[in-house]
């Protein structure tokens, strides 16, 4: 076939995908996955602008909702020859291609070995999860050899500095390195959440250069970030701070057992720290071991760490762990209860 090649691997068919486009050559078929959307929908709308030429989407732009669709009707679509244009392009998004039955699966092992030259189609992984099957040999097998796998995942940390510092300057505003790695840190690393409280935060800030104080002003941060914020409060014995951030988060309606889960994570990385602290490893042993991709959490770890002891971590650790088993196994359990009293815990070890 005229565009099937042997698949490479996710993060080269990333690379792969960048030259394609600027290149103006796109294969025939791809399949988009990963937890980075922003990126995901950028790309796809690069695949439009090469493919599909201003004022014919009507004829050479598909887009195709996987709930309902079957092998048949996306063969027809791909079948039809594109107007004014040296190609079409469908885009099929959540056609879970792994769950399909044995019928199914035959007709779209035949499709992607036949697709037209005049066609591409984009699998888009949106809101289903991209599972290989690895069982599935035949379909496997057509994978490999005739559609590209592109993984969208987190940009890389200078990468995202420098996207973000890209997106403030576009507002007027200046943002430092220190900065955007507060930011990171408050809003999560992925560009599609960033996106709206870059846009928020330089509306608001009053100054040229962005503060901390301006993304605490009107960020909504993770939940992680506050997490660490409320394990900071224990930590500092500030119990009537940590309560209230605890307080407002149940407010919004954030799950107990994600609250949970969420600080018993932050423990278990406070108690490495202080492990570092007291077997002489820096923060780059750190890094490594929770494949942190700045310093920065690093040293917000350490700074956290030297708070308290080795044998206070553990033994926290160990209340998340008993409080985890029985949100997932008791009944009747007063989950929000339980959590204000293991901060109560929680402090009293402290003293």
């Amino acid at each position: 076939m005229a565009y099937a090649k042997k698949a490479p691997k996710a993060n080269e068919a990333f690379q792969k995908l960048k030259n394609d486009l600027s290149a103006k050559t796109p294969g025939c078929a791809y399949i988009f996955y990963g937890e980075e959307s922003y990126l995901r929908e950028y790309y796809l709308g690069q695949l439009r602008r090469v493919l599909v030429p201003a004022g014919f989407e009507e004829f050479n732009y598909h887009r195709l909702e996987g709930k309902d669709l079957t092998v048949q009707s996306l063969a027809e679509i791909a079948e039809a020859m594109p107007m004014m244009a040296e190609r079409t392009l469908i885009v099929a998004t959540d056609f879970d291609l792994f769950k399909l039955g044995e019928e199914q699966r035959e007709k779209l092992v035949a499709f992607l070995e036949d697709i037209p030259p005049y066609c591409c189609v984009v699998f888009v992984y949106d809101t289903v999860a991209y599972k290989p099957n690895k069982t599935l040999k035949k379909l496997s097998k057509a994978l490999g050899e005739h559609v590209q796998a592109v993984e969208f995942r987190a940009a890389e940390n200078s990468d995202l500095i420098t996207w973000i510092a890209r997106r403030f300057r576009a507002l007027g505003k200046e943002i430092d390195r220190q900065t955007a790695e507060y930011l990171i840190f408050t809003c999560g690393g992925l560009m599609t959440g960033l996106v709206p409280e870059i846009t928020k935060i330089g509306t608001y800030a009053k100054g040229k250069s962005i503060t901390q104080k301006d993304i605490d002003a009107v960020a909504d941060p993770v939940l992680s970030a506050e997490v660490f914020k409320l394990s900071d409060a224990v930590l500092q014995g500030n119990y009537d701070g940590a309560a209230r951030i605890l307080g407002d988060l149940l407010k919004m309606q954030t799950e107990p057992i994600m609250i949970l889960a969420a600080l018993g994570s932050q423990l278990r990385r406070i108690y490495t720290a202080r492990m570092a602290i007291d077997s002489g490893k820096d923060k780059y042993w750190l890094m490594e071991l929770w494949d942190m991709k700045s310093d920065y959490p690093a040293k917000l770890l350490l700074s956290a760490a030297k708070k308290t002891t080795a044998a206070w971590c553990g033994d926290a650790v160990k209340m998340c762990e008993v409080l985890d088993r029985r949100m997932k196994s008791e009944r009747g359990i007063d989950t929000a209860g339980e959590l204000k009293l293991l901060l109560v815990r929680l402090g009293a070890k402290r003293k």
